[in-house]
């Protein structure tokens, strides 16, 4: 007897395998009973031996849903109650449930006796076998890229380092093809690297869990190695070389390392893997690295490389160990204090250049369809790294929260994924409570939308994630007043072993219910968090404070040139290329931290606005030690990146964090604005005279074409401006559009 069309369309969905395993053992639990009506404590006894022994067998089996385990060792028969809820429901057409829990097939299906049942079955099992065929034969081969890393490697080190198809293989290609293997959960990161900026003599990837380190420079995580002259490929369990030599110097560190090698190897089955320190990779040193370090592994020559299906087997059965042993770390994380001691300078690892990752989010906006002015990208992208908050201003409709979605996607940071936010600022904004959250009536905590992503953002797994809150039309109501906590805060960030800290935004002890004090009890800042302010410049705005100035730089979005058209978008579309956030990640909190190497460069600085100090002073406009510190962070980072001139970037500086300061009708006011003129314009200028009359500068373009090589010429086109609308209306201000 055949199965109705509608049973046959339900399991051919191809989804997890919870619902052919829930049919296979409310029919087995029916042979043996001979009931009807089967308890759903019964079916998840069942089904979850089902998935057990699968594991145990290391056969293809779904995972357990990420939130609850990574392995169906560790999950309860309660839990799978929860889980079967899901597949019940897709199921309805074919089963029932009762007022006492109980499960049974519906009146069609029992009507049809036993042979139904017997060809249910039958399916059942057809489909499952068809589903785990499917999983272990994807369309990804990782027999066919190791076998061509291992063939061209050595002939791609003699070719450019940049853009080389190899590169895209280590970092996406066999990443997106390893996360296809259901044995992957969500806590696994798979990071490929062939070296930055020069090949690597070694390159790796690397398959690490969240939850217990972030790169392949501490802790422990599952590595493929290749050999240096490409003669073999070890899928190795290691440990991070890097911080354990740091911290405790190469033979304590070496010791360190061998120690734990000699543990793990105790505590895990590791059946079927070489357990001894003969992986040989290269010559050099880091060949005694992972000597010291490799806990198992199993080698593949590059003339004998394995079917597909026993790589991926491999993996599998080493995956499984590893997860053991994840578990119990995270079990006794208390015990072992020198494994929790991340280092978040090394906790993400970057595999592109800043250059190449902003032509990467460059590329990706194009191909978007939209276009922004030159350098605006590495404006924006430095003006992040500075400090962690930015203001976007101009007149309605240039695209400023486009382009804080479009960079943050180019990223992978998305509204699907939650690490992109988009906040409505409303008029009536009065206290922070409108961002953070309130206590209702009963005292329990309500959070507000802020709340809940800083929450999101400090978990562990998603702190190497970058999060971006883009707080629309920002300056609607006044933002002292509804932002004031969150300045305040961000000004506390310090170091803490590796990560920067800032005090808490809720405190506990304001909390009343225990749920409230675990969940938000001293929330705070993370650094993963990135504020991006939009705001319109007119007259129903309201004006910004030199606290708010000082913690920001403003990017104006005012040039707008409308006969600029969308490229046509040729070729397949570009995708975002999740970065990690150490890409946008401040290096540096306090000038000191950046003396060392930088010395040269902050003392030029420095100099450069003591000279516009003596000039702002007039009209008490001048600048403390917060904005010579910020300014002095964003030329170190444009210097180190080679992203534009000292000259160019000290333009932008003198644009977005000092003329912003400067608003007024006095005389005072147009002698401040003269002078700065005259030191954009690197050139003497009759400044008593336009005193008296200003309409030699009315005309913008006639007046700045009429200079040649004008030292800051984005800051010298904004200060005509200003001084035309102080002459025309008898006031001005950085914010008049």
């Amino acid at each position: 007897m055949s199965l109705p069309t509608e049973l046959a369309s339900i399991f051919r969905v191809k989804q997890k395998s919870y619902k052919m395993v829930l049919v296979l053992s409310m029919i087995g639990i029916w042979r043996e009973t001979q009931q009807r009506f089967i308890s759903l404590d019964s079916i998840a006894e069942r089904f979850l031996s089902y998935c057990r022994d699968r594991e145990v067998n290391n056969l293809i089996v779904d995972i357990p849903p990420n939130s609850m385990a990574s392995r169906w060792s560790e999950v309860s028969a309660t839990q799978v109650k929860a889980i079967l809820d899901t597949p019940v429901e897709a199921l309805r057409s074919i089963l029932a449930k009762n007022d006492r829990n109980e499960l049974t097939f519906t009146y069609a299906i029992w009507d049809g006796g036993e042979e139904v049942l017997t060809e249910l079955e039958r399916y059942a099992n057809r489909e499952l076998e068809s589903y785990y065929t499917e999983l272990q034969s994807n369309s990804f081969s990782l027999k066919e890229h190791l076998s061509q890393i291992l063939l061209t490697y050595r002939t791609a080190k003699q070719e450019p380092f940049a853009n080389h198809p190899l590169g895209t293989a280590f970092r996406r290609t066999i990443p997106e093809g390893i996360r296809q293997y259901p044995f992957i959960s969500d806590h696994i990161r798979v990071q490929g690297s062939v070296g930055q900026g020069n090949w690597a003599t070694v390159p790796w990837i690397a398959l690490m869990d969240t939850r217990l380190t972030g790169s392949t420079q501490y802790g422990e995580y599952l590595v493929y190695l290749f050999a240096e002259d490409m003669s073999s490929v070890y899928l190795t369990f290691n440990q991070g070389v890097t911080k354990p030599i740091r911290d405790h110097g190469r033979r304590a560190g070496y010791t360190y390392l061998e120690n734990k090698v000699d543990q793990i190897r105790k505590q895990l089955p590791l059946v079927g893997f070489t357990k001894d320190d003969r992986i040989e990779l290269t010559t050099s040193g880091l060949g005694r690295d992972y000597q010291v370090s490799t806990v198992a592994y199993v080698r593949y020559d590059s003339n004998n490389l394995p079917e597909n299906e026993q790589l991926v087997a491999d993996l599998r059965r080493m995956m499984g160990d590893y997860q053991i042993y994840v578990q119990s770390q995270l079990q006794t994380a208390h015990e072992e204090v020198d494994d929790q001691i991340e280092d978040e300078e090394s906790e993400e690892v970057e595999t592109l250049s800043v250059t190449e990752r902003l032509s990467q989010i460059r590329s990706f906006i194009q191909n978007r369809g939209f276009s922004y002015p030159d350098g605006l990208i590495e404006n924006f992208y430095l003006s992040i790294k500075t400090k962690p908050f930015v203001i976007l201003a101009g007149i309605s409709g240039t695209g400023k929260t486009k382009l804080v979605k479009l960079f943050a996607e180019a990223m992978g940071a998305t509204v699907q994924n939650g690490q992109f936010a988009l906040i409505p600022v409303r008029p009536d904004w009065s206290d922070p409570s409108d961002l953070l959250g309130y206590k209702d009536l009963s005292g329990t905590f309500r959070p507000g939308r802020l709340t809940e992503v800083l929450y999101e953002a400090s978990k562990p797994q998603n702190r190497s994630k970058p999060y971006f809150i883009c707080l629309d039309e920002m300056n609607l109501a006044r933002v002292e007043h509804y932002f004031s906590d969150l300045l305040s805060v961000l000004e506390t960030q310090e170091w803490r072993d590796g990560e920067i800290a800032t005090a808490p935004l809720i405190s506990a002890a304001s909390l009343s219910s225990e749920e409230d004090h675990q969940k938000y009890g001293d929330l705070s800042l993370p650094d993963n968090v990135y504020f991006i302010g939009t705001v319109n410049m007119d007259e129903t705005t309201h004006p910004f404070s030199k606290k708010v100035l000082d913690r920001a730089n403003t990017i104006e979005f005012n040039y707008i040139n409308l006969l600029q058209l969308p490229d046509e978008v040729v070729g397949e579309t570009i995708t975002e290329a999740v970065a990690p956030n150490s890409f946008l990640r401040s290096d540096f909190l306090q000038l000191v931290d950046a003396m060392e190497e930088n010395r040269e460069l902050i003392s030029e600085t420095t100099q450069r606005l003591a000279q516009l100090n003596e000039i702002l002073e007039g009209i008490h406009a001048h600048v403390g030690f917060r904005v010579r510190d910020s300014v002095s962070f964003y030329m170190i980072y444009n210097r180190r990146d080679n992203l534009m001139s000292a000259d160019e970037a000290f333009d932008l500086q003198l644009l977005q964090k000092i003329l912003p300061r400067i608003q007024g009708s006095s005389s005072a006011v147009r002698r401040v604005l003269l002078e700065l003129l005259k030191v954009c314009l690197d050139r003497p200028l009759a400044i008593n005279e336009l005193m008296e009359d200003l309409s030699p500068v009315y005309n913008e373009a006639e007046f700045l074409n009429a200079q040649s090589q004008i030292k800051y010429p984005q800051s010298a086109r904004k200060i005509v401006f200003m001084l035309r609308r102080l002459e025309e209306d008898g006031f001005t201000s950085y914010w008049l559009s």
